[in-house]
Order: structure tokens, then C-alpha cells, then sequence
């Protein structure tokens, strides 16, 4: 017994002396993890800089009342700031009284809880607080308590774009831009060991920490003012008409930026909400689709707008199926731009059907040539297959070719449709669609996402000037379709467009109509393309596109007019240097210092003024003062950019600026909102 007992003995001191830090390791490691600290995503911002989506800090606060500081000289510290910190936590909480705090900490730290919830999810603002109470502000060791910080995903601006831009939620797919650029928002995540404590929580070891790196921000092409524009319009409508869903994009047409993306669906409660996107999702275009079918009879030089066409009265046999355009009418013998603005189905058939019908590839080349048959290339996943039918498909009859020409039997998206206006627009280069301008890291641009041009022309001058021609008459003509949108203050260019689509199972028995409108303006000098399509309810009593679609495009167009275009052209006439005389107006004391240094004499009147103005007259250099009166709008005219800000931001002007150089130009104060804004051109 004796021998048994010293062995016990000494294989427990060799356990403990020797073999214990090996031991005390293994059972720490079978206690311990690593866990994964989120890295805090990246912003992604508007054109003008407004936060679209940002992840904003929440705090979860535990208390570790095991913590050897809290715990030393009986507790002294506890006991010493329980009262005021109770009454602290009670005042910016506001969940309970001091008293009932009180009573649940006591109870914590005589149990000697590890890891004790105090609260989740505080806002920074109360963390804030927090942190300056009786024991927090003495430290975590001496406190024991613990903070975790997790991020939360908002959008600033609610249903604004929300579709587009998306949102990042945990065990769940994300939507949009959160999604495209998920690599680039979410960053790197960090590491961290945690021990598990009596009660089975995992408290976080400290010193062990590799801290997560920040996701990078994206700026967007989104104008916000643009965005809720076209939302409200679009609502509206769809409210008035209680459609089923809509879109309406808008695009910059010199670069392809996608300045507004509004996708509204009718809820159960019949309510809107941007639960899908409907503008990258292909359908059935109808007659927004018979640009292409023009660009093609018209590039190949069968027919002239002033060629004739027979409308048949608006009834047309093809086979055993016949065609019908969307009103009754008693016109025959037309001229094809007439047909196209009175968006003649029989027309456009016909015509295509008298040219292509021997060869019908020659007219599919001319819409994969506008890209029909491919992805727009915008840079947001989701996008749906495009569907340009071939004559080697199967599905390909007799009666493909004439209802493809006025938008059947194909599948576009009208992201694609609008690119086709927006590239008629633009001198026919036609640009990639774009929602991202930049990406950047700590403030600073590390990548620039510049326009992409897809096709330079997509088809000849001849042809474009036609076409322009033909959008215009469908706004201006006797018979257009698009005429009760006329505007007497700006041009706009344009196609209505009305399509029969089926309704799953039960075909086109509800009758229900896609209603769509896709241009541009001002005509004359276009600047943005936009394009409307609304998804009526089944059997409604307006569903013609001009009537539906059309006004929402009509809306947009004003406002953006308004704020955008109307204040381009208020700018002044450009001011033309004069090889005599040179007036170069600035501070003063910049002026003479420059003078100086460069040894220039120069002549000068005494005062004190701080502005002046430097010229030459007769080969010499001169110097007066000027006056800027306090109660009057500056005249910047001249000036270096640095001079003109400082004028004009000290009077309380929202200054626009454009080029560069000296301000060639200023337009006269607009005020949109409460801003008062001045646009100032440079050269």
C-alpha cells in the first residue's frame, strides 16, 4: 500500500511539474476557437457624394464579473460605483429603473458571471455615453466589461433605388450592387481567440486579435434627385392605374451612366415596393422595338422615309394569322414615316416581310449588330438572357419575321431597348450602360471606371439623320402616337409602344398590356434617353403607351429639364478674349506679389480694396481696384476658380463648375429648393 501510494504521488507531482504545461495547453486548446471578425463594409455612394448604403457600428455590451480587477480588495471598486452607474445605465437606456439594475447586477457579480449580457445592439451615440459612467470609464481589466462590435446595413434614403443598390444581409443572398461588388465592399476579415467560460459563452482572449481590413467604398453614377424623379413618377402611375409593376431608367447619353433605376411592384396589401428588377429582365417590347426594324429597312436603302407603304386599313393576312395594328383606322397608302408614327404594325410587317423574307438573317444581323442578342454589359448581376430568334431555331414559322418587326417573338430587357435610343442619340456610338464610376479606399481613388463605347456607329449618318427624323415625327406628326406629350418649352424624340403578353398558363386570355415609352431630349441637343414600361393589371381600361408609359416619361423630362437643363442654358454668353485688351481680375495682394516677383512694372491706383483687376492698354500694365458689392451677385467673370469660389460660397451660392481654366462664363442664380446655385464655365 505504501509502494502504490508513493507512486500515485509521484506520477501526480511529475503531472504537475512536468508534464503540466503540456496538459494545461491541450485542455485550454480543446476550449478555445477562432472566431472571424467581419470586416466593416464599404459605402456606396451617390454622384454628388450622398451615402446610398453604409454600415453603421452596433455595440453588444457584456460584463465579466470574474475580472480580477473588479473582483480585488473585496470588491471595493463594485461596490464603490454600483449606485451612479445604475442610475446612468436607467436615464440612457430608459428600459428600467436604477433600482431594478441594481438588484440584476448584484445578483451577476455574487454568481460571478463570466460573460453577462448587460445590453445588445446600442447605437454608437449611447456607446458613446457609456463609456463615460461610474467603473466602464475605469477599463475593461478594472471594470470587466467587454464590448462586441457588429455593423449594421442602412439605406439613408429608404425605397430610393433600392432594388439597385441592394442590401448585404446575413444568410442570405445579396441583390444589386451590394452583390456585383461584394468582393470589393466587404473587405478582409480579421481573427480573433475566444475561450470558452462556465455557461458554455466563448470570451475573447485578449491580445489575440488580427484586425479586419475596411471595405473599399464605390461612388455610383446615381444622381439622387434624378432617382427620386422617376420613382415618384413612376408611382404615381402605377398607383393610378393599379399596374402590376414597372421601371423607368434614365441615362446620360454622351456616357452611357445610368443616372436613375426606378423598379416598383404592387404588394399584397396593394402597395409598391422595389421587390425586383424589372429593367434588366427581358420581355416582349412591342412597338419601342420597331426603331431597329426602321434602322434596318433603312441602312439596307430599301425604302426612304418618303417611300409608300399600304397599311391595309390596319388589317393585314399573314398565312393563317393576321395582323392587327392597335386602333382601327381607314389609311392605306402612307409614307413609311408616317407608318412609324403612327405605329403601324401592318406597316412595319409588311415591310419587313416584302425585303427580308427571302433572306430574314440579313435583318437578325442588323439586331445583333445593335447587340439584341447579348447581355447589355451594365455592371449588375440578375441581368436576364436576351432572345433574338434565328431561322435555324426550331420554334423559328412562316410568321416569326413580320412579329418580330414589331417587337413579338423576341426577348429584350429595356435596358437593352433604351440603349439602342440612347446610341440614335448620341450620334449612334452607342456606350455601355454603367452604375459604378470609381472605386476608393480611405478617400483616396484607387480605380476609375471611365465610359465604354460597345459600337461606334451603329449604323450610317444617312440613316441616323432618318431615324432622328422619325422619333420626332412620332411626337410632332398628325398621326403620332407620341403628339399629346408635346411640350412647347423643349423637344423630345421618342416611341410609344403597346404589347399583348401572356399570362403563364393562361395565355392572353386576361388581356393584359404592356404600356412603354423609350427616347430622348432635348431633341435638338440630347442630353439624356429614358425609357418608361409598365406591366398593366388584366383587363384595364388604359394600357396604349402613350397614354400610360408616356406621361411618366413626359414627368421625368420636365423635372429634369427643369433642374438640370433649363440651368445649362441660363449660362451666359461665352466671353471672347481680345488680343487689345486683356482683363484679368483677382485678390490684390496675389496679383502684386506675382507682378513683383516677375519684375513687371505696372501702374496702380491706392485704395483699400482687396480686389483688383490687371490688364494691358496700349503695352502697358495697369492695376485697379474693383468693387464687389456686398448686396449684389459678383461678377466672377475672368477670375481663377480659387477667386470665384471664395466670392460666391462667402454669399451663400451653391457653385456648379464645368472645364477648366479661368471663368469664361456664370449663369444667373436658379434656386432649387433652398439652394441658390450658380453655374460658373471655365476655359
Amino acid at each position: 500500500m505504501m509502494v502504490l501510494s508513493a507512486l500515485v504521488l509521484g506520477k501526480a507531482f511529475y503531472l504537475q511539474r512536468i508534464d503540466g504545461d503540456y496538459w494545461r495547453n491541450l485542455g485550454d486548446s480543446l476550449h478555445q476557437r477562432v472566431e472571424e471578425l467581419d470586416a466593416e463594409r464599404g459605402t456606396i455612394y451617390s454622384a454628388d457624394g450622398s451615402m446610398l448604403s453604409t454600415s453603421v457600428p452596433q455595440f453588444d455590451i457584456y460584463i465579466d464579473f470574474g475580472a480580477e480587477g473588479l473582483r480585488e480588495k473585496g470588491g471595493y471598486r463594485f461596490t464603490e460605483n454600483l449606485d451612479s452607474l445604475c442610475i446612468n445605465l436607467a436615464m440612457l437606456f430608459k428600459d428600467q429603473d436604477a433600482a431594478a439594475y441594481k438588484r440584476q447586477l448584484r445578483l451577476a457579480y455574487r454568481n460571478k458571471s463570466r460573460y453577462y449580457p448587460l445590453k445588445k445592439k446600442v447605437s454608437f451615440a449611447d456607446y458613446q455615453q457609456l463609456r463615460k459612467f461610474p467603473l466602464v470609464r475605469l477599463g475593461r481589466y478594472k471594470s470587466g466589461f467587454i464590448t462586441e462590435v457588429h455593423t449594421k446595413r442602412l439605406t439613408p434614403f429608404g425605397l430610393l433605388a433600392n432594388r439597385t443598390i441592394g442590401l448585404a444581409r446575413a444568410n442570405a443572398q445579396n441583390v444589386g450592387l451590394e452583390r456585383t461588388y461584394d468582393s470589393l465592399l466587404k473587405g478582409t476579415t480579421g481573427k480573433r481567440l475566444v475561450r470558452q467560460i462556465t455557461g458554455g459563452a466563448f470570451v475573447p482572449i485578449e491580445g489575440t486579435e488580427i484586425e479586419p481590413e475596411k471595405g473599399k467604398d464605390i461612388i455610383t453614377t446615381i444622381d439622387v434627385n434624378i432617382q427620386d424623379i422617376a420613382e415618384n413618377a413612376l408611382l404615381k402611375k402605377l398607383i393610378e392605374n393599379e399596374a402590376t409593376h414597372g421601371t423607368c431608367i434614365v441615362m446620360e447619353v454622351k456616357t452611357g451612366k445610368v443616372k436613375a433605376i426606378a423598379n416598383l411592384a404592387r404588394q399584397s396589401d396593394g402597395s409598391y415596393w422595389e421587390s425586383y428588377n424589372y429593367a434588366i429582365t427581358a420581355s416582349e417590347p412591342g412597338s419601342t422595338f420597331k426603331l431597329a426594324t426602321m434602322l434596318a429597312v433603312l441602312e439596307d436603302k430599301h425604302v426612304t422615309l418618303n417611300s409608300h407603304v399600304n397599311l391595309e386599313g390596319g388589317v393585314w393576312q399573314v398565312g393563317r394569322r393576321t395582323v392587327f395594328d392597335s386602333e382601327k383606322h381607314d389609311k392605306f397608302d402612307v409614307t413609311v414615316k408616317e407608318a412609324f408614327a403612327r405605329s403601324s404594325n401592318v406597316g412595319m410587317a409588311k415591310l419587313v416581310t416584302q425585303y427580308y423574307s427571302r433572306n430574314p438573317s440579313a435583318f437578325v444581323n442588323h439586331l445583333k449588330r445593335l447587340r439584341f442578342d447579348q447581355y447589355s454589359g451594365i455592371d449588375l448581376l440578375g441581368e436576364s438572357k436576351p432572345v433574338i430568334k434565328t431561322p435555324q431555331n426550331k420554334s423559328w414559322s412562316g410568321v416569326t419575321l413580320p412579329w418580330m418587326s414589331f417587337g413579338y417573338e423576341v426577348m429584350v430587357s429595356p435596358l437593352q431597348t433604351l440603349m439602342l435610343y440612347n446610341a440614335v442619340a448620341n450620334e449612334g456610338k452607342m456606350m455601355r450602360p454603367h452604375l459604378v464610376t470609381a472605386i476608393m479606399k480611405d478617400g483616396e481613388v484607387v480605380k476609375e471606371i471611365l465610359p465604354e463605347v460597345l459600337e461606334e456607329k451603329i449604323c450610317s449618318p444617312e440613316t441616323l439623320k432618318q431615324l432622328k427624323l422619325a422619333l420626332e415625327e412620332v411626337m410632332t406628326g398628325t398621326g403620332g402616337t407620341g403628339r399629346s406629350l408635346w411640350t412647347p418649352h423643349y423637344t423630345i424624340a421618342g416611341k410609344t409602344g403597346t404589347s399583348l403578353v401572356a399570362n403563364g398558363s393562361r395565355g392572353y386570355a386576361d388581356h393584359i398590356y404592356q404600356s412603354s415609352f423609350a427616347g430622348y431630349f432635348p431633341a435638338n441637343d440630347p442630353q439624356y434617353s429614358c425609357i418608361v414600361v409598365i406591366r398593366n393589371k388584366p383587363h384595364a381600361l388604359r394600357y396604349y403607351g402613350g397614354v400610360v408609359a408616356g406621361p411618366v416619361f413626359r414627368e421625368v423630362a420636365d423635372k429634369i429639364y427643369a433642374l438640370k437643363i433649363e440651368e445649362m442654358n441660363s449660362v451666359r454668353a461665352k466671353w471672347k478674349k481680345d488680343s487689345s485688351v486683356y482683363r484679368n481680375p483677382g485678390y490684390k495682394k496675389e496679383i502684386e506679389d506675382v507682378l513683383r516677383q516677375l519684375s513687371i512694372e505696372h501702374a496702380a491706383k491706392a485704395g483699400e480694396n482687396e480686389w483688383a483687376l490687371v490688364g494691358t492698354e496700349k503695352g502697358k500694365v495697369y492695376l485697379n481696384e474693383i468693387q464687389v458689392p456686398k448686396d449684389s451677385v459678383p461678377d466672377v467673370t475672368g477670375m481663377a476658380l480659387k477667386d470665384a469660389l471664395y466670392l460666391l460660397e462667402n454669399r451663400g451660392y451653391v457653385v456648379k463648375v464645368r472645364g477648366a481654366g479661368k471663368v469664361r462664363s456664370q449663369s444667373a442664380p436658379t434656386t432649387v429648393g433652398k439652394k441658390k446655385i450658380i453655374t460658373i464655365e471655365l476655359q
